[in-house]
């Protein structure tokens, strides 16, 4: 069975004003993990977890550390998978780490450069996914790759995941959709030159894009390009939260 994302992630300098911006923004509500010695902020849409929040510590920053979203993805092993990304010349950054009775994970980067985490979720029982377009919940993963073929060569590979329409977007290059057991969840493309470095980009359901425009900027956030109309007839529009962290909005309708 393909692996697919199952959790998105936000590292950013101030906890506090980031919770405020994103309970605002995406219609979330926060609660803190509850696991100890931890400070994890937990973000919930329709009364259920779909994404999480940490400081960035003095020490990380010192690393290089941005505000920014990363990724989960499933695996059914962990440190299997860490060995196959490093064979098939990916990165490790963190890990393997684990929350016992929550979470097995390790951060990692493809060959290209673009971090992601590989997970195995520990708690027993977790409730089903909520349905595709549920507001607050992810509804597009997108892959900005210095190569787009050879990025979807390496996760197909790692992951399973298949090709599933492909538009040709003229000179910007060809935006590839890619499915994992389902439904497409997200795509890849060959980034533009202005983008410094591969990334992966996460897109937040809301019910209406303008509203969703009238409450980033209210909250300090700045619009990168959009809003705009995309293929299926959704709106999307590109953002920068007020911390730095890019992020995305899409929706139904403008």
């Amino acid at each position: 069975m393909p692996h697919s994302f199952f959790w998105h992630e936000l590292m950013t300098s101030d906890t506090k004003a980031a919770e405020k911006f994103y309970r605002d923004v995406v219609g979330w509500t926060a609660q803190d993990s509850g696991v100890p010695g931890t400070q994890y902020t937990i973000f919930n849409a329709a009364d259920q977890g779909v994404a999480g929040m940490m400081a960035i510590t003095a020490d990380m920053a010192e690393h290089g550390a941005r505000p920014g979203w990363l990724g989960y993805i499933a695996t059914d092993d962990v440190d299997q998978a860490v060995a196959r990304i490093s064979k098939e010349g990916g990165k490790t950054f963190m890990g393997p780490h684990e929350v016992p009775g929550v979470i097995r994970f390790a951060m990692m980067a493809d060959p290209q450069g673009a971090p992601f985490y590989v997970a195995k979720g520990l708690t027993p029982n977790p409730p089903p996914p909520l349905a595709m377009g549920t507001p607050g919940t992810v509804g597009w993963n997108e892959l900005m790759a210095a190569d787009g073929p050879a990025a979807f060569a390496f996760y197909e590979k790692l992951f399973g995941w298949t090709k599933a329409d492909a538009i040709d977007m003229g000179a910007m290059g060809v935006y590839q959709l890619f499915s994992a057991g389902g439904p497409p969840i997200g795509a890849m493309m060959t980034k533009p030159p202005q983008v410094p470095a591969p990334f992966w980009g996460f897109y937040f359901n809301v019910p209406a894009i303008d509203a969703g425009v009238a409450r980033i900027t209210a909250g300090g956030g700045k619009i990168l390009n959009g809003p705009m109309e995309v293929p299926g007839g959704q709106w999307v529009v590109q953002a920068m939260d007020p911390q730095g962290a890019a992020f995305n909005l899409v929706a139904p309708k403008r």
